[in-house]
């Protein structure tokens, strides 16, 4: 099976709490990579990295994830490809 990587952006509710949300994407989702990326005027957004078996599942299922966790306003795909 070929593996698939997705990269998010994640938009948090509340820009005062990117750590806790950081820590609760952890949490709920278990992703194989994140940092929080300064965009402009001290507003952060997160990139959460996720790998796949792409025959299993889809990007799909780990932006409805993402929606419903704690702390997560808007998610948005930057990237999508195949290893």
């Amino acid at each position: 099976m070929s593996k698939a990587t997705v990269l998010f952006k994640v938009y948090p509710a509340d820009p005062e709490k990117v750590a806790q949300t950081m820590d609760n994407i952890k949490a709920a989702m278990n992703p194989s990579g994140m940092q929080a990326q300064e965009v402009a005027f001290g507003i952060k957004l997160i990139k959460v990295l996720f790998v796949y078996e792409s025959k299993e599942m889809g990007s799909s299922q780990f932006e409805d994830g993402l929606k419903k966790v704690d702390g997560v306003g808007e998610v948005e795909v930057e990237e999508e490809s195949l290893m």
